[in-house]
C-alpha cells in the first residue's frame, strides 16, 4: 500500500494546486483562530471545490462545540475530522455521531509513555494521528515544527491505523517512512509546517518534494 500523504493548514487556491499537483492524498483545512493556517468556513468551502473528487478533505478543529461541527459537516462536507485539541474519547465519539465522517485524533508524544495515551481513543476513532507533544507553554496543539523520536511507534498502535506528523520535512520524511513502514498500523505522513516557506505559506516547491520523498 503506497503511503498515504496529508499536507494540512493550506489557506490558498496556489497552495491547494500545488498539493494535489504533487499527489496528496489528504487536504487539512485548520479551525482555529490562534493558527497563522487559520481559514474561515467560508475560505475552506472556496477552496474544497478544486480538492473533492481528487483528495479528501479533512477540517482540523481544536475542542470545537456542536455548533461548530455541525456547521462544518454541513457547510464544507468534509471526509474527516482532524480533532487536535484536549478531547476525551466520549468527547471524539461524540463528534464521530454528530459528524457522520470519519474521525482522525491526534495524540501528543515526547516520550514512551505518552503512547498510551492512545488506548481510549482506539475504539471510537477511525485513525489516530501521532504528534511531536508541543512545547511548554506553545500557543499551538501542532504544526510547531518539532519532531519526537519515531522509534517510540516500534510496537504500532496496537493495530490501530494511524499516521505520523511532527518536525517531518522533504529531506527526513523518507527516513520516517523507512523507519515505520513496517510497523503494523501505520499508514502514512501528515505535514504543515515542513513545507513552508513562512507560518501558513505554503511553497509549492517543497510539497512537491515532500510528497515524492514519502513514497521513494
Amino acid at each position: 500500500m503506497s503511503t498515504i500523504v496529508k499536507i494540512c493548514g493550506l489557506r490558498s487556491a496556489e497552495a491547494v494546486a500545488a498539493a494535489l499537483a504533487a499527489g496528496a492524498d489528504m487536504v487539512g483545512f485548520v479551525f482555529f483562530p490562534k493558527s497563522p493556517r487559520n481559514v474561515s468556513l467560508a475560505e475552506a468551502i472556496a477552496l474544497a471545490g478544486a480538492v473533492r473528487g481528487r483528495a479528501e478533505i479533512v477540517a482540523l478543529t481544536v475542542d470545537a462545540d456542536d455548533a461548530a461541527i455541525a456547521a462544518i459537516r454541513d457547510r464544507l462536507k468534509p471526509d474527516w475530522f482532524q480533532l487536535h485539541g484536549k478531547e476525551t474519547p466520549e468527547r471524539a465519539a461524540a463528534i464521530r455521531r454528530l459528524a457522520g465522517t470519519q474521525v482522525m485524533k491526534a495524540i501528543g508524544v515526547s516520550e514512551p509513555a505518552d503512547l498510551a495515551r492512545h488506548a481510549p481513543y482506539a475504539a471510537v476513532v477511525d485513525r489516530l494521528l501521532f504528534d511531536a507533544k508541543p512545547p511548554k507553554g506553545a500557543v499551538l496543539p501542532g504544526g510547531n515544527g518539532i519532531a519526537f523520536d519515531w522509534d517510540i511507534l516500534a510496537a504500532g498502535a496496537g493495530g490501530r491505523p494511524f499516521m505520523l506528523s511532527g518536525g517531518l520535512d522533504p529531506d527526513n520524511v523518507g527516513t520516517a517512512v523507512a523507519r515505520l513502514t513496517d510497523v503494523p498500523g501505520f499508514v502514512g505522513v501528515d505535514v504543515s509546517s515542513g513545507v513552508e516557506s513562512a507560518p501558513g505559506e505554503k511553497d509549492a516547491g517543497r510539497i512537491a518534494a515532500f510528497v515524492a520523498a514519502a513514497r521513494a
